[in-house]
């Protein structure tokens, strides 16, 4: 499969025409003209969901830093390593890897969104990093260093780096079910601890600072969902039993490799998050995941912790969810029947 061309005046695809991936754009964007009317509802919920990390106040959090247990800071610190990994691959992988082969302007511009929002993620953990944090050289190197990390990040990469040097549609299928992992298991570990030691009144402005990137990561998921079930539209011969039992193997791996991630930050020693529950939270992640593309749930899991879904929710009030102030945010917030 060829990068799509960026200016292509040959071209004579009708709207009607465009593909995910494999058309035939003429590198223009017609935004009054757009085929897939979800993609651009959600571009317009991005941008009104618009923040940045100055507006978090982690005044509080240097204090309870210093406070926390050596296996909460342990915790802490490695839950930031593998979230700074995460984002830093993503925004390289949407631009250099997935986006030269979209070939639907309105789709473009939402990964051309996405990757921003992925590198002012990683702005928010350098702020996390460097106000809170006494190792933070040990953590930016941990990636390195933790073999336990170094595993999972290898495993994440792999589907990626299969794209980037056999740019099939089969991986490019795969590389989009990738995402909807990445964005939908693998993030939520660690997310969940920060939720944790907030529900304790610790790290608040560190919750608030995840808060605000899950609610990205939610537009994220819908991205890739939509791609997805809209690939399967167009494309049904991709979908091959073969491709779906790889695709079922990738969600295996990741509830694997997202419990056993989980249970080595934890350590068994944050209260309220035992093995098992990490376990069956993690599970049901990716049964929510395969559904909400047209599959099988893997697990039947039920959701173990439901009070983790209050701290990651926007009300249409604004509110510091901790405080309960009144905050200046103009953010937009999500209605899923438009997606």
């Amino acid at each position: 499969m060829d990068r799509k061309k960026i200016y292509n005046p040959e071209s004579k695809e009708k709207t009607s025409e465009r593909k995910i991936f494999g058309g035939d754009p003429t590198g223009i964007f017609e935004l009054n003209d757009i085929k897939y009317q979800w993609a651009y509802n959600l571009w317009e919920v991005m941008l009104n969901n618009t923040w940045f990390p100055k507006e978090v106040d982690m005044t509080k959090d240097v204090s309870d830093y210093k406070r926390l247990t050596d296996s909460e800071k342990t915790a802490y610190d490695k839950v930031l390593a593998q979230l700074i990994f995460m984002d830093s691959l993503q925004t390289n992988n949407l631009i250099d890897n997935i986006n030269p082969f979209i070939t639907s302007p309105e789709i473009n511009l939402i990964l051309v969104r996405q990757s921003f929002e992925e590198a002012l993620h990683s702005q928010s953990y350098a702020v996390m990093v460097d106000s809170i944090s006494q190792n933070s050289d040990e953590i930016y190197q941990l990636w390195r260093r933790d073999m336990m990390l170094k595993t999972k990040n290898d495993a994440i990469a792999r589907v990626y780096n299969k794209l980037s040097k056999e740019p099939t549609d089969e991986n490019i299928v795969k590389a989009m079910f990738a995402n909807q992992i990445l964005e939908g298991i693998y993030f939520y570990s660690g997310f969940t601890y920060l939720y944790t030691l907030a529900r304790a009144g610790k790290m608040l402005g560190s919750a608030q600072m995840i808060r605000f990137i899950q609610r990205d990561e939610v537009t994220h998921l819908i991205l890739f969902k939509n791609m997805i079930k809209a690939t399967r539209k167009e494309r049904p011969e991709l979908f091959t039993q073969q491709l779906l039992d790889e695709v079922y193997e990738m969600f295996k791996e990741a509830v694997k490799l997202e419990s056993a991630w989980g249970k080595y930050i934890t350590q068994g020693q944050i209260l309220g998050l035992t093995d098992g529950i990490i376990e069956q939270y993690i599970q049901y992640l990716a049964d929510e995941r395969l559904k909400a593309v047209g599959l099988q749930p893997l697990y039947n899991a039920t959701h173990p912790i439901k009070w983790v879904d209050n701290f990651s929710k926007f009300n249409d009030q604004k509110t510091n969810f901790f405080e309960g102030n009144v905050t200046n945010y103009s953010k937009g917030s999500l209605n899923f029947d438009d997606f």
